[in-house]
C-alpha cells in the first residue's frame, strides 16, 4: 500500500504535489535542492549550475485566472499578466495557507532514484540524498513524484556554426541573461524567436544601438490582450472555442486567425510570417515586438549561417559586422541525471511517457514525471491535475493500460504531431490543452457533467461551457470537491476587473432606449411587413416566440450579469 510518497523539488509543480498527497491522505517528503521554494520562478541574480535561470524582467504569458491552482484563487488586485516576483510571492501564501512547509527539506540535493530489488512486488525505490552538510542520507519510499523541472541544461549549438572559434563578441545561452544593462550601445543578435527570444530581442532593442532577431522559420505573434484589453486567454481557451476548433475545417480556421493577427500587423511585411499555418505550431506571445521593428531598433534575419571575425553570416548571404553578442535561444535539454538510464528509452534518449506522465517500461506505475510537455494554455493547471491523477494511479484507484497499449497510445499521439512538430522529440511533447485536461479529469472522477449541470445549474453552466477554462472547473464535483469553485467561477471576470479600479471613471450618462436603432428597425420592419403579407394571420403566431424570447432574456440576465 502506497503512503510516503517522494516529491523531488519544491516549484510550482512540486507544491501541488505535496498538497494533493497530503489531501489524499499519503506523506509526502519533498526534496529541494535549493533554499526556498519556487523553482523555475524563484530570481537569482546569477545562474546557478543544475538550476534553472530566468530574467529579472519575466511576466507571466498566461493570466491569473487561467494558471492559478484550481482551490487557490490568485488574490483580486494582482494585475491580469504580472511580475515573476508576485507569482513567487502567490506560491508563498499557497505553501503558508495549506501548510506545505513542513513537508519541506531545502538544500537537500536527490542524488539516485533507483528501483529496490523487489520493486515487482512492493513497486518501491531507494532514494539517496545529499544533506545541506554534504552527507548522504538513505531512504525508502512507496512512490515518486518528479518535479525537477526541464530548464537546467541549456543547448548552445556553437558547433553548428563555423566561425564561432575565432569571433569577436560574446556568445552564450539565454539561461545566463538576466538584463540589458550590459548590451547599452551595442549590436546584438538573438537567436530564436521562442517567449524568451522574443522577450530579450525586444528588451535588448530598447537600450542596444542594433539589435537582430534571427529565426529559422518566423513565427505568428499574437497580444497578450483580446478585444476591450481582456486577457487573450480567458477569450480564447473557451470550451466553446475547443469545440468549433474540432468541428471547423482547420483551412478555415487558420484563415480566419491568420487574417485577423494581419490586420494588426501585417506578418509578412513585419519579416514575421512563418511556413506553418497559425494552428500548427505554438504563437510567440509578445506585446511589443511589432513595435520595435515598425521604429526600426530591431531587424528581423533569417537562420544563421555562421561568424566572420566580428560579423554575423545569415543564410540569405548578408553580414551584420562589428557584432558584439550573439544570446542563443535555443532551449534545452531534457535531463533527470537521479533517475535509472532505463527510464530514457525513447529516440535519442528522450524518456518515454504514457500521457506525457508515466514511464510504460515500469512493472509497477509508482513513478511520474511532472509537467514534461508542451501545450497552447498555462502549465500549472495541467500539473496540478497530473498530480492528481498520478496519486490515483499511486493508490490503485486508477488503472493504467497494458505497456504495449500504453506504447501504441505513445507512438500514435506522436505520428499525429509530427505533422506539425516535424521534430520527434517536439512532437512526443504536445498536448491539447483542454482534451488533455479532460482526459485526465476524467480519470480522476472530477470531470464536469454537462448535461447534469445544465438541469441543475443552468447559469453555471452557461459560465462553464461559454466562459473561459478555468481550473475551478475540475473541483466543483467528485474526489477533491472544492465548496468555493462555483463561486470562484462566477465572481472570475469579478478579479479580473478588480485591478483596473485605480480611477474612478465616470459613468456614461443614463439614455432612454433609442427606438432608431437599426436592428430594432429592421427587426419591427420584418414582423410589420409580414403582418401586411399575411392578412394579420401571423399575430397569433407571434406569442409563442414572444414569450420564448422574454424567458430567454430573463435567464440570459441571470447568467452574464448575476453572482
Amino acid at each position: 500500500m502506497v503512503r510516503r510518497v517522494a516529491v523531488v523539488g519544491a516549484g510550482s509543480s512540486g507544491l501541488a504535489c505535496i498538497k494533493i498527497c497530503v489531501d489524499e491522505g499519503l506523506e509526502p517528503v519533498c526534496f529541494e535542492s535549493s533554499d526556498d521554494i519556487g523553482g523555475l520562478w524563484k530570481f537569482k541574480e546569477s545562474p546557478e549550475p543544475e538550476r534553472s535561470s530566468i530574467y529579472r524582467s519575466l511576466v507571466v504569458n498566461t493570466s491569473k485566472e487561467m494558471m492559478c491552482y484550481s482551490d487557490f484563487p490568485m488574490p483580486a488586485d494582482y494585475p491580469n499578466y504580472f511580475h515573476n516576483s508576485q507569482l513567487l510571492q502567490y506560491f508563498r501564501l499557497y505553501a503558508k495557507h495549506f501548510d506545505l512547509f513542513r513537508y519541506i527539506n531545502f538544500q537537500t540535493t536527490v542524488k539516485s532514484v533507483t528501483q529496490r530489488p523487489d520493486f515487482s512486488l512492493s513497486g518501491q525505490w531507494d532514494i539517496v540524498t545529499i544533506n545541506r552538510e554534504g552527507k548522504e542520507e538513505r531512504h525508502v519510499f512507496d512512490a515518486v513524484l518528479v518535479c525537477s523541472g526541464h530548464y537546467t541544461h541549456p543547448v548552445l549549438p556553437l558547433s553548428d556554426f563555423p566561425g564561432h572559434e575565432t569571433f569577436s563578441g560574446r556568445c552564450f545561452h539565454s539561461w545566463e541573461y538576466k538584463d540589458a544593462d550590459a548590451f547599452r550601445e551595442k549590436r546584438v543578435v538573438v537567436v530564436g524567436i521562442g517567449n524568451s527570444g522574443g522577450d530579450i530581442a525586444v528588451e535588448t532593442s530598447r537600450s542596444a544601438k542594433k539589435t537582430f532577431l534571427s529565426t529559422r522559420e518566423g513565427v505568428w505573434v499574437i497580444s497578450r490582450m483580446s478585444s476591450n484589453g481582456l486577457p487573450l486567454d480567458m477569450t480564447a481557451i473557451t470550451r466553446l472555442n475547443n469545440i468549433l476548433t474540432l468541428l471547423l475545417p482547420s483551412t478555415l480556421v487558420n484563415w480566419a486567425t491568420e487574417r485577423a493577427l494581419n490586420q494588426n500587423y501585417d506578418h509578412r511585411l513585419y519579416g514575421l510570417k512563418p511556413r506553418h499555418r497559425f494552428l500548427d505550431k505554438r504563437p510567440l506571445i509578445n506585446n511589443d515586438l511589432p513595435g520595435q521593428i515598425l521604429q526600426g531598433a530591431l531587424v528581423m534575419k533569417p537562420n544563421v549561417k555562421g561568424f566572420k571575425d566580428s560579423g554575423v553570416v545569415f543564410e540569405d548571404g548578408t553580414v551584420e559586422e562589428n557584432i558584439d553578442a550573439v544570446v542563443f535561444c535555443t532551449g534545452y535539454k531534457v535531463s533527470f541525471p537521479f533517475l535509472p538510464p532505463a527510464l530514457s528509452e525513447g529516440p535519442h534518449g528522450d524518456m518515454t511517457l504514457y500521457k506525457r506522465l508515466f514511464p510504460p517500461s515500469l512493472v509497477q506505475p509508482t513513478l511520474a514525471v511532472m509537467g514534461l510537455f508542451q501545450t497552447k494554455g498555462p502549465i500549472m493547471p495541467i500539473v496540478e491535475m497530473q498530480a492528481r491523477w498520478a496519486v490515483k494511479v499511486f493508490a490503485g484507484l486508477s488503472s493504467l493500460p497494458s505497456k504495449e497499449k500504453m506504447l501504441a497510445v505513445i507512438e500514435s499521439e506522436t505520428k499525429r504531431n509530427m505533422k506539425s512538430y516535424p521534430c520527434h522529440r517536439q512532437a512526443a511533447l504536445q498536448v491539447d490543452y483542454i482534451p488533455y485536461l479532460d482526459f485526465m479529469a476524467n480519470e480522476v472522477g472530477v470531470r464536469p457533467n454537462f448535461v447534469t449541470l445544465l438541469l441543475r445549474d443552468p447559469v453555471l453552466w452557461v459560465k462553464v461551457f461559454f466562459g473561459p477554462c478555468t481550473p475551478y472547473q475540475y473541483r466543483l464535483t467528485g474526489p477533491g470537491q472544492w465548496a468555493g469553485a462555483r463561486q470562484a467561477i462566477l465572481t472570475q471576470w469579478e478579479r479580473v476587473a478588480q485591478p483596473f479600479r485605480t480611477r474612478v471613471v465616470p459613468e456614461p450618462e443614463s439614455r432612454p432606449f433609442s427606438f432608431c436603432s437599426p436592428w430594432l428597425l429592421i427587426f419591427g420592419g420584418t414582423v410589420i411587413t409580414a403582418v401586411l403579407l399575411s392578412n394579420n394571420e401571423v399575430v397569433p403566431v407571434l406569442h409563442g416566440p414572444a414569450q420564448i424570447l422574454d424567458r430567454c432574456n430573463i435567464f440570459l440576465k441571470d447568467s452574464w450579469f448575476t453572482g
